[in-house]
Order: structure tokens, then sequence, then C-alpha cells
């Protein structure tokens, strides 16, 4: 399976460099997302995370109603392509502890995978195939 094919019906949410923290944090929780990507003059240049309002917003002492996103986001981070494997995207999220990836084509951004994303697919999948084997159970021709 491609990345392309998580995607699909996918709404994108992103936020620009000179966003203030609050801004992009009520943005997330309103859209109940871990992780934003940050545009500057539409290409993406960062992602801001849950991770990163802890570590460099609050832990930093920064007023994230007066600090731009762009100052505290993770600048230039790892993406994948759509047209990468679902393994590629699971195994740079094994290896690096990241939870969100951008899937970006050059800068362009294309959306976002989640841990949350994969997982959820992954249980739509067992469940299709429980279906299946229940109705190949239950399809056994009548003794009659």
């Amino acid at each position: 399976m491609l990345i392309r094919d998580l995607l699909k019906n996918q709404v994108t949410i992103s936020a620009e460099v000179h966003q203030t923290v609050l801004e992009v944090a009520r943005l997330m929780a309103e859209h109940h997302i871990g992780a934003v990507p940050v545009l500057e003059g539409g290409q993406m240049v960062g992602i801001f995370s849950e991770r990163d309002l802890m570590n460099r917003v609050v832990v930093g002492g920064k007023d994230p109603a007066r600090t731009p996103v762009g100052q505290v986001m993770t600048d230039d981070p790892l993406t994948v392509t759509p047209d990468d494997p679902l393994e590629t995207c699971m195994t740079l999220m094994k290896r690096h502890g990241f939870r969100h990836l951008p899937v970006c084509v050059g800068r362009d951004l294309k959306g976002v995978v989640s841990l949350r994303d994969i997982l959820l697919h992954d249980l739509d999948e067992k469940d299709d195939e429980v279906r299946m084997m229940r109705a190949y159970l239950h399809s056994t021709p009548d003794a009659g």
C-alpha cells in the first residue's frame, strides 16, 4: 500500500510561520491533531508538534500569544512522498520516534500521515479480514 492511499479524503491543516503559537495551538485543539506543517510562501519549512509546544514554548518560558510558530517549530522535518510505501513511513516513525510525517513532493505539502492513521487503517484491514473469514465459514453448503 502507498502513502497516497491514506491521504484520500484527508483535509490537511497547516499553519504559517508568522502565526502565533497560541493561534496554532488553538487550531490543533479544534481539529484534534497533534502536529501541524508550517508553511512559508506556500512551501513547507517546518512542523510544529505537541512536543515542540511542551519543550520549546512551555519549558522555554515563551509567551504563546507573542511567539511566532516559526521560531519554535522543528525546521526542515523528515518527509515522505505520496508514492512511498506505507512500510517506509512506519519504519521512519519507529526509527526516529515520530508520530507525524509530512507528505510532500519537493516542498509542496500533500498531507500528513500520523501513527493514528496507520493504526486505524490496520484495524480496518483486520476487520475486513475477520468479516471475510466469517462469511467463508458461514457459507458451507447445506447437508440437505
